[in-house]
């Protein structure tokens, strides 16, 4: 027996919607043995780690965002005045973009909306700042699942990370656990490496053990430069940067910032690599060229991944690559470049695309919420210990 649930993804790139719809294999009951969208009591166990999960994307869509609600959702990374007012407008204008996705996959698939158990919706994330200011801090992900399920007719859990949050955890990367049913591999240490506007790492370990994290920067320094001198949402495949001189004095700087040498757990977004994180650093170093500025974010990011790789994957073999920064040849080159050892390929290679990899990972922690199950891992997030995370919005 199968189970279909719907997972939808827009991340820190702010690029657009991926959306997946996944077909699961029903486990036995003695994993789940009822539905939280049938009863509101239940039992949460632990997640189970070392299983192999059992999928099969049946479908995947991207939709990209409108420029004005890309520049909508972009200023609400940074304060400003009337936020309440234009955030509740910029989630509602999120959401009938995940509408429309939902509804190209149902399309796809010749499926009904009766036949999907959930949707997975994580939400726009336009502040992340955990354990800050009150010692709990909170994090921000714009969504209205309530409008979602009543322009869907499915189920929706949304709000994914708050509760991770709430157990003193960092709320962030939730993907680990998932990373591993899919990409492990027996008595080798694997990592994985989602590349969005942010970059995080998951490393599986040999002996079943995981840790995550995020990294730094992924895609959002590059894109924002790209766009400001060449007018184009991104740096296709890298060409621009690869055209470009790294500036070594500027990349001493950045890779001098203070997250990249905290240790895990610990997490970060746009509240903190920023259009005016990036100014402040070339206010000193006024006379590089943007094409050279480019070659330096990108080494920037391959760096500051690269060296988490080796100061906690020592000796990991095989480094997978997901997310919107896998298609960056360039970005991949200068990966391989500083883990001479280790083979940097795209998740691609291992059975699922890498736009596809984020998407189907929140379709996974939807299923686990509706079965009562727990979606984080605290080694990963710090938090006091295994939760169910969302919350449902029934259909």
């Amino acid at each position: 027996m199968s189970e279909h649930y719907i997972g939808l993804m827009s991340g820190t790139s702010l690029d657009g919607v991926d959306a997946v719809l996944v077909d699961f294999a029903k486990e036995d009951a003695t994993q789940a043995s009822s539905s939280r969208l049938q009863t509101p009591t239940y039992k949460a166990p632990s997640v189970n780690a070392n299983s192999s999960l059992k999928l099969k994307v049946l479908a995947h869509v991207a939709l990209p965002f409108a420029p004005d609600l890309k520049q909508s959702l972009l200023a609400l990374n940074t304060p400003a005045d009337n936020e309440i007012h234009r955030s509740a407008l910029a989630a509602n204008a999120l959401t009938a973009v995940y509408a429309k996705a939902v509804q190209a996959l149902l399309d796809a698939t010749q499926l009904k909306a009766s036949q999907i158990r959930a949707i997975g919706a994580h939400g726009q994330t336009v502040r992340h700042q955990p354990g800050a200011h009150d010692g709990i801090g909170y994090t921000t992900q714009l969504n209205n699942p309530s409008l979602l399920a009543e322009l869907t007719g499915i189920a929706v859990v949304a709000d994914f990370r708050s509760r991770d949050i709430a157990a003193v955890g960092q709320g962030a990367p939730l993907v680990p656990v998932f990373h591993q049913g899919v990409f492990a591999q027996p008595n080798e240490t694997v990592c994985v490496l989602n590349i969005g506007g942010i970059a995080n790492l998951s490393v599986l370990h040999a002996n079943g053990d995981v840790i995550g994290f995020d990294c730094g920067p992924g895609n959002a320094l590059m894109d924002h430069w790209c766009m400001q001198h060449r007018g184009l949402a991104f740096d296709d495949n890298g060409q621009w940067a690869r055209s470009g001189q790294v500036h070594v004095p500027l990349l001493q700087a950045m890779m001098a910032e203070a997250f990249l040498q905290q240790t895990p757990p610990k997490s970060t977004g746009r509240d903190l690599f920023h259009p005016k994180w990036l100014a402040s650093h070339l206010a000193n170093f006024t006379n590089v060229s943007a094409v050279d500025v480019q070659a330096t974010l990108t080494e920037f990011t391959a760096l500051a991944c690269a060296n988490d790789v080796l100061r906690y994957a020592y000796g990991a073999k095989e480094l997978i690559v997901c997310g919107g920064g896998a298609l960056n040849g360039f970005l991949t080159e200068r990966l391989q470049a500083a883990l001479p050892n280790c083979q940097v390929l795209s998740s691609d290679e291992r059975g699922m695309p890498p736009l596809q990899v984020e998407a189907t990972a929140f379709a996974w922690l939807a299923r686990q919420n509706v079965l009562g199950l727990t979606g984080n891992s605290p080694k990963v997030t710090g938090a006091k210990g295994a939760r169910v995370l969302g919350g449902i919005y029934p259909a």
